[in-house]
């Protein structure tokens, strides 16, 4: 069985050696996937066969597989049997190390070359071996690897799309090749980001894309005639590789045919002395149209050229029609259209070249410039830029320039006639808030020839400048009594900086006056400074406040200043005097006593009078405005003092009236009245007697002796209940006693003690009833309290242990002398209210 497999594998061996030269004229692809084909029929019968796996680009002499192992062979078997490999005609990539029995690779193995997208991609070869003759077939599959990005055959793409294209419109485009299988191949196609054209991918039968750019919006020439995009073919590996292509889109005019210049530009040269009427060249035009669109009229273009020039529409010849200036314009370009019937035109220029005649002053150019400039602007900032041109050649052309030393700028030169002014000190708009900078350009020319330019420059404001009051600080009065929102007077600060800056606002800050904040009394008007009073002031209560106002400008950020403001507040006369002494009631009636033996300059009693107002408003004077005797009595015009101004007489009525004025000294005055009453008597009944004049030259009150009266009836009533009570108590007491004799029973000593009123000790209240007479007048001075005797004692005796002990003889007379003792207590009692009621009602 062995030699029939050994004679099999050499007809396999035969075969396929014949099919190698038999194919060698025809495709080598095909002849590979034919001989892999044979392969698999005549060694799978084989003694075995081995399949590899290795990725391209390997390098050379990296290991492949251990042969050996993989079929089950000792080395000494590899080295009698002569293995070797045989591999047809195929280029060997593959050897075989008989000492290590391993295979290497032999040579570098590039997948693309030796498969191109042919898959799987595999190499082939025999292992034999002899004595005895064996074969063996090994497979080695070379896996992809992504070492190739996707290209483009070119690098670039024109299209040329009229304007007036629909959308929708299709346009094929290259596709990409990626020499790469699978994953590592081409697999998508992105349009770099527009707004005109999108991209579609058709999949095709060959496994691969088309791709066509599809136009979705107008195109507009005259807006952009140019398009370029970037089509990116990008392949599936790790990491991704991909390859680019330009599309470059021409958009077409839908104009047919224009007319065209023969040339670009013509050039001429001219003297700025050269007279009127100089030729100066021709132009000439083609239009491929035919008729009306075909006629070609010339005209001038550009603005200002048709004053020194003109050409001729229908021959194109360019003539001076005015006067040209080397100094203004060196060159001249002419722009002269042609243009068709249909509306089609071309343009072309006329270049004149003047030439120069030395009769300029240096030119100065503000090539940039401020306006203004910041009054805190750092050194050396740059307020504008000068340019100076001679248009003169030689030392003619060489410029020097100047400014005036005293301000506080300088000039730089920059070269090439450039110059720049920049600030060279501090700036202060409040100092100097605008400037007038002449700049002198001269040339070096015999005779020298120079100009100036005057600049204008403006220094902006900055804030640095807080409100300054005109005064340290203010004092106003104002008089009480004050109508509120009354204009007081006004503040004012003054800030040197300019507009919004320089604009002041008044601010009240936050205070209090006696608790009270200050905003309740007084407010500052925001614009104008001026302080009102948000109410009526009473000098009485306040007599002037303080308070700050802070002036805030408009600056960003605000600065402030603020100032101590104080208030005095001016005294009115509107408080009458109010008199203190003597007081007057209506309830009663206070009467000083003179005796008739006062000598004059007697001091009856004194009025006392007081005004809440201040100064001369509250300078109080008496005046003795009438009395029932005017030669007897006088007032003290300052003090006040009541004197008598005579000896009192007989005659003299005791019963005197006086209305004493007291005024004050305001404007106009106030005044306040009180009437004093004076007795003139020796003796106090006399007196009285005349108190109960008094009292009945006053309205009788009903109401109040309608009370008395039912007071005094109240008191009676009660006083006859008590009476009755006490009787009933001393019958009941008596009828025990006499139940106690009859009795007969020997009792045990009781205790006595003495009623609440009595004090054992001799402290506390009094022993006993005291009978007292009152007599009251209406001076506190003349009343009179008598006392008078007690009318009883007790007398108590003690056992010998301490107790008090009574006998029934002794207690029945304590009982009476307690029963009489209460009557009395009672009956005086109520005889003192009695009297007291009858003295109320004989006042009233």
């Amino acid at each position: 069985m062995h030699y029939v497999l050994q004679l099999f594998g050499l007809i396999c061996f035969l075969l396929e050696s014949s099919f190698v030269v038999f194919c060698k004229m025809s495709d080598r692809t095909m002849a590979r996937q034919v001989l892999l084909f044979i392969w698999f029929l005549c060694f799978s019968s084989s003694f075995g066969q081995v399949s590899y796996s290795i990725p391209e680009e390997m390098a050379k002499g990296s290991l492949v597989g251990n042969i050996a192992q993989d079929l089950g062979l000792d080395l000494k078997r590899l080295k009698s049997g002569k293995a070797r490999i045989y591999t047809g005609d195929s280029a060997e990539y593959i050897e075989l190390n008989k000492e290590r029995a391993v295979l290497l690779i032999k040579e570098r193995i590039d997948r693309e070359a030796l498969c191109g997208q042919t898959t799987p991609c595999a190499l082939h070869f025999q292992i034999i071996l002899e004595n005895p003759l064996e074969f063996y077939s090994i497979t080695v599959e070379i896996t992809d690897i992504n070492d190739n990005a996707p290209a483009f055959k070119k690098s670039e793409m024109k299209f040329d799309i009229n304007e007036m294209a629909k959308t929708g419109v299709r346009f094929v485009l290259e596709r990409a090749n990626d020499l790469d299988v699978g994953r590592n191949g081409l697999q998508d196609y992105i349009l770099s980001p527009n707004d005109f054209f999108t991209l579609k991918l058709h999949n095709q039968p060959d496994g691969g894309k088309a791709v066509e750019m599809i136009l979705q919006k107008p195109l507009d020439r005259e807006k952009q005639d140019h398009i370029t995009l970037l089509l990116t073919a990008k392949d599936g590996g790790e990491p991704h590789l991909a390859g680019t292509m330009q599309i470059q889109i021409t958009v077409l005019d839908a104009n047919d045919n224009e007319p065209v210049c023969s040339q670009e530009a013509y050039r001429a040269s001219i003297a700025e002395n050269a007279p009127t009427g100089t030729v100066l060249t021709t132009v000439s035009a083609s239009d491929a149209d035919l008729g009306s669109n075909g006629v070609i009229t010339f005209s001038i273009s550009s603005d200002g050229a048709d004053d020194l020039f003109k050409v001729d529409e229908n021959t194109g010849v360019v003539t001076l029609i005015g006067k040209v200036d080397y100094e203004k314009n060196k060159v001249y370009q002419i722009d002269v259209q042609a243009k068709d019937q249909g509306g089609h035109s071309d343009s072309c220029k006329v270049i004149l070249d003047v030439t120069d005649v030395n009769d300029n002053t240096p030119a100065i150019s503000i090539m940039s410039r401020t306006n203004s400039v910041s009054e805190d602007s750092k050194h050396g900032t740059v307020v504008a830029i000068l340019t100076v041109q001679d248009l003169d050649t030689g030392d003619n052309g060489k410029i020097t320039c100047t400014i005036d030393n005293n301000l506080p700028y300088m000039l730089k030169s920059t070269g090439n006639n450039f110059f720049s002014l920049v600030t060279d000190v501090d700036l202060d708009r409040e100092r100097e808030s605008e400037y007038n900078i002449s700049v002198t350009c001269a040339d070096e020319g015999v005779p020298s020839l120079s100009s100036s330019v005057t600049l204008s420059l403006q220094i902006s404001d900055v804030n640095d400048n807080a409100p300054v009051f005109d005064k340290s600080s203010y004092e106003a009065s104002v008089q009480e009594n004050n109508t509120p929102g009354l204009s007081i007077f006004t503040v004012r600060a003054r800030d040197a900086d300019f507009n919004q800056n320089a604009r002041v606002s008044y601010i009240l800050e936050d205070s209090s006056v006696n608790g009270v904040p200050v905003s309740s009394l007084v407010s500052v008007s925001a614009d104008s400074g001026v302080i009102h009073a948000v109410r009526s002031f009473d000098y009485e209560q306040i007599k002037d406040f303080q308070f700050r106002v802070k002036a805030q400008d408009g600056g960003s950020p605000p600065l402030s200043s603020n100032v101590s403001v104080k208030i005095t507040i001016q005294d009115q006369n509107d408080n009458a005097p109010q008199v203190l002494y003597p007081v007057q009631s209506g309830a009663s009636v206070v009467a000083e006593i003179v005796p008739r033996s006062a000598d004059v300059g007697y001091l009856v009693t004194k009025v006392v009078a007081v005004d809440v107002d201040s100064g001369q408003n509250a300078w109080l004077s008496y005046k003795l405005q009438k009395a029932t005797d005017r030669a007897l009595f006088e007032v003290g015009l300052q003090n006040g003092e009541i004197r008598t101004v005579r000896q009192v007489t007989d005659k003299d009525a005791v019963k005197q009236r006086l209305t004493v004025v007291v005024e004050d000294n305001g404007q106009p005055s106030r005044s306040a009245t009180v009437n004093v009453n004076v007795a003139v008597a020796d003796s106090f009944p006399e007196v009285l007697s005349e108190f109960t004049d008094f009292t009945h030259d006053k309205d009788y009150n009903d109401n109040l002796t309608f009370y008395l009266v039912l007071a005094l009836a109240v008191v009676s009533f009660l006083f006859i209940v008590s009476i009755i009570a006490i009787l009933s108590v001393k019958c009941y007491r008596w009828r025990r006693e006499r139940m106690f004799y009859k009795s007969g029973a020997n009792l045990p000593v009781i205790p006595y003690y003495p009623p609440l009123y009595a004090d054992v000790g001799g402290t506390g209240t009094l022993q006993h009833v005291y009978n007292y007479e009152v007599c009251r007048t209406t001076d506190s001075r003349k009343s009179d309290l008598k006392y008078g005797r007690p009318c009883s004692e007790s007398i108590i005796s003690l056992d010998t242990s301490g107790t008090q002990t009574l006998t029934h003889a002794q207690r029945g007379k304590l009982i009476n002398e307690e029963f009489e003792n209460q009557v009395r207590i009672l009956i005086y009692s109520f005889v003192a209210a009695y009297n007291i009621i009858c003295l109320f009602v004989f006042y009233d």
